[in-house]
């Protein structure tokens, strides 16, 4: 049976840092780091209350979840942050 999938491990972040509304410098396990603007993933209600900077400032990496998350349960596969462009690179 032939497959045109590429095998990806899973990811996982292993640091978060908040850089400004909408933005996280992260680093993931496979090394790569990058600056990510969040927004166009901030629809629907789970993520509403992240349009509040203060609440999206609560974000933080939750080991055993290998992924950032935030008080009110919402959170990112780390795949869709991987895949978000570095930001840096557009400066």
């Amino acid at each position: 049976m032939r497959t045109d999938h590429t095998y990806r491990p899973i990811l996982h972040i292993v640091e978060a840092e908040h850089t400004g509304n909408f933005r996280l410098r992260l680093r993931f396990d496979d090394d790569v780091e990058k600056e990510v603007n969040v927004r166009p993933l901030l629809w629907g209600p789970i993520f509403e209350p992240l349009l509040d900077p203060d609440f999206f400032r609560l974000g933080r990496v939750d080991d055993e979840a290998g992924t950032i998350v935030w008080p009110n349960g919402a959170d990112f596969a780390p795949e869709a942050l991987w895949d978000l462009p570095d930001i840096r690179d557009a400066a």
